[in-house]
């Protein structure tokens, strides 16, 4: 869904993509760099009750996931190894975004939305594997009404108005997050059995 908005991002962040290809910066340091924000930020100001500067931090850092593949066109480095490494370190940062509410939750007794939030780490790890496992079999299985990005906003977003205290956000974000990351890997499990059909041999192994 948020894809629609990419060109727009991909335009305001054009200069800045442009500047940085004069410098010895690349594509893969901004992952990392990216990655080790979101990380930090989840992970120290999530866990502490800052939940509002957290998401503030880590929506920042976020944005390192577009700036890198703007850089790696600019500079005509696109390649495997910086996709595999981008679309790996990405699991990384939303790990930590929801350990760190899960953490927060737990501290903060409300202990069935902490296991919310864990099941929206794990559904959303699913529902990537799902597209990877199929990208593997040689299939698309992109689908899904809740992909990254709208999972990763959704978080971020309810973790920001409730540090700002407005109530039950949270709550209503994490279920939301939760949900659609089930039913999009739903999704991508039934758009698999269709392309593969009940005769089509595959490996069983991960």
């Amino acid at each position: 869904m948020l894809n629609a908005l990419r060109p727009f991002f991909a335009r305001l962040l054009t200069p800045v993509g442009e500047a940085l290809a004069r410098t010895r910066i690349t594509p893969n340091m901004i992952t990392v760099a990216g990655t080790v924000g979101v990380a930090a930020g989840a992970l120290a100001l999530f866990p502490a009750g800052h939940l509002f500067a957290g998401a503030l931090v880590c929506w920042a850092f976020a944005m390192f996931d577009m700036l890198d593949g703007l850089l790696a066109r600019v500079k005509g480095t696109s390649g495997s190894w910086g996709a595999f490494l981008d679309s790996t370190l990405d699991r990384i940062g939303d790990a930590a975004v929801f350990s760190g509410l899960a953490i927060w939750l737990a501290r903060d007794h409300q202990p069935v939305l902490a296991g919310v939030a864990l099941y929206c780490l794990v559904a959303g790890g699913m529902v990537s594997y799902a597209r990877a496992k199929a990208e593997g079999l040689g299939l698309r299985a992109d689908v899904g009404v809740a992909e990254r990005s709208e999972r990763l906003v959704v978080a971020l977003v309810a973790a920001g108005l409730t540090g700002l205290g407005v109530p039950f956000v949270l709550a209503i974000g994490l279920w939301l997050v939760a949900v659609g990351a089930t039913v999009t890997f739903g999704q991508r499990v039934l758009v698999v059995r269709k392309a593969v059909g009940p005769g089509r041999p595959g490996k069983d192994n991960a």
